[in-house]
Formats: C-alpha cells, structure tokens, sequence
C-alpha cells in the first residue's frame, strides 16, 4: 500500500511539476513568507523568528541545482518596517544525515539539533538595497549531498531562515531551480515543512491554500494557527469534504481544530483555506501548522501530493470540537 501511495504521489508530482516549484508556489496563493528579527514580539504574527523549508530532490536527478532566494534582505519594498530598519536575518544550508531523519528538524520549534545535517551555505543579511526586491543564488549542489528519505521523494535538503537581530519582518521567497539565473523547475522537485509563517494579501475576499499530506497512518489532523487577527474564515476541503469549517485564531492568540480523517482521504493531500474577510487589510502575517493524532508535526507541500484535492463526495462533515 506505501509503494501505491508512492507510485500515486511521484504521479501527481510529474503532472504538477509544470505548475513551478516556487515557495510559496502560485497555487497557494501566499504572497510571503515571513521572519521577523528575534526582537520583535510575538504579536507581530511570528512566534518563535525562524523558518524552515525542506526541498526533495527526486532519485532520477542527476544535474546540479539551485536555491533561489527572492528579497533576502530586510530594508526595502517588500519588507514590514517597525521603526527604522535594524534587522538581520540568517539564512542557512544543510545536507547530509540527519538533515531530516534527526526529529528536532521536523519539530515546528527551533529547539535542540534543529540545524542538524551538513552545513552547506550560509549567509546573514542586514539592509542592502543590492538584494531589495531581486533574485540571489545559491548553489551549486548536487542530490547526492543531501540525505536521502524515500518517505519525503527523494534526497532532502533543509534552509533554514532566523532573524538574528532587530524587530522587522522580513518578507521573501524562494525558488528551487535547475539555473542559477532563471526560475526553472527541477523535474520531480517539491518543497515542505512542518510550520508555516505567512504573510496574508492585503486585498479583500483573496483565498489562500495549504496542502498537507495525509499518508496511511493519520487517522485525524488538528490545525493550529496563530494571530489570524479574525481575518476572514479558515475551510477545510478533500476528496471526501468541503466547506468545513476551522477555527481562525483573533489578533495574537491561538487556534485549533480536530478534523477526522476518512479511509478516502489517506494518501492524498487536503486544501485548507484561508479566505480573507470584506475588508482590506495590510500586514496580517499568520503561524500555520498540523499535527496528526499523535501530536506529530505533518509535512505540507507547495505541490500537494497527489494532486489538489477535487471532492468526490456529498458528505459534509464537522470538525471536533
């Protein structure tokens, strides 16, 4: 049953491949992501001032690849000044074991061996107009430098994001490439993580997507989220579901539901949404994650594994409460 959930998830891979390997990827519909210096409070829509992201590298790719990093500084257009811009974030590489086996890199704190693996790149930006709204690259690698882990579709590499001073959000994107100059899909390739920060579109009525994967062994899923500001709706939607409602979390607090997973639903991803309210506003950054019924933190893609889900059903079904 793994090896067909396997064969289905490389499938649905290769079919959404062409959408691009973007992080956030264009069918999210995220317009950041975001890190704020390790001086801001929590309130500001970031609780702990770090991000990771895994990129998987499929078996069957052979060639060098890139890691694209878009506005990696914090000072210019895209980025969320508090007073006068005084923020540096640290953006690392790893490969190699442990890179994703070892279980503090898959928790959704940065606690204990998080950095764990092979270092391969790092860099600090501060403000610098070089970097404001532009493209930089890293790379060189190869998949073989990272640690392979056939539950996650290939070789995985992690990048880690911390701010590491100052109290402004620095708001970026990543691309992982086959060019160091161009955003060019690697055949096969995907990206995840187990903890999402965002920033949300000022635009009213925009809908945004999350795609976490629900392999055999998930039997219900809670979502958490933290400083939704109570702007708009959270809905859960599968093959099985639609419209189901989720709690959204006010302005710097939590939320959390539990929804149970049906037969139908393992070895596909679900789309929860988050679909803004009637009124624009700006700079609402939002912490995102799920967990499984043993509290274990799950893996969502920015190409949903399997596909996006299309509902197949006519059953509504209601969180628990």
């Amino acid at each position: 049953m793994i090896k067909a959930v396997l064969i289905i998830a490389i499938l649905g891979l290769m079919t959404l491949n062409s959408l691009g390997q973007g992080v956030p990827a264009p069918e999210e519909n995220i317009p950041f992501l975001v890190t704020f210096g390790n001086e801001a409070p929590k309130k500001y829509g970031d609780d702990d001032h770090c991000q990771t992201f895994f990129f998987s590298i499929p078996k069957t790719y052979t060639k060098p690849f890139y890691i694209r990093i878009f506005d990696p500084e914090t000072g210019g257009e895209n980025d969320e000044r508090v007073k006068n811009f005084n923020t540096t974030t640290l953006f690392s590489f790893y490969g190699g074991k442990g890179c994703i086996s070892e279980q503090d890199a898959r928790e959704v704190d940065p606690m204990g061996q998080f950095k764990s693996g092979n270092l391969l790149y790092k860099k600090e930006f501060g403000s610098d107009e070089k970097y404001d709204n532009k493209w930089t690259t890293i790379g060189p690698f190869n998949a073989q430098q990272g640690e392979y882990a056939e539950q996650y579709f290939g070789y995985i590499f992690k990048l880690i994001c911390e701010g590491t001073s100052g109290d402004d959000g620095n708001l970026y994107r990543y691309f992982l490439s086959t060019s160091p100059n161009e955003n060019i899909p690697v055949p096969g390739g995907n990206a995840f993580t187990f903890e999402y920060t965002f920033r949300l579109h000022k635009s009213h009525k925009q809908i945004s997507h999350i795609y976490p994967f629900v392999d055999e062994n998930v039997i219900s899923v809670k979502q958490h989220n933290f400083d939704g500001d109570d702007d708009g709706e959270l809905k859960l939607f599968s093959v099985r579901s639609k419209d189901v409602e989720l709690a959204l979390s006010g302005d710097n607090e939590s939320a959390e539901s539990v929804y149970n997973i049906n037969s139908r639903e393992k070895g596909t991803s679900l789309d929860i949404q988050i679909i803004k309210s009637a009124k624009d506003s700006p700079n609402n950054n939002l912490v995102f994650y799920v967990t499984n019924q043993y509290g274990q933190a799950m893996p969502f893609y920015t190409i949903p594994i399997g596909g996006i889900p299309k509902y197949k059903g006519n059953l509504i079904v209601k969180p628990t409460k």
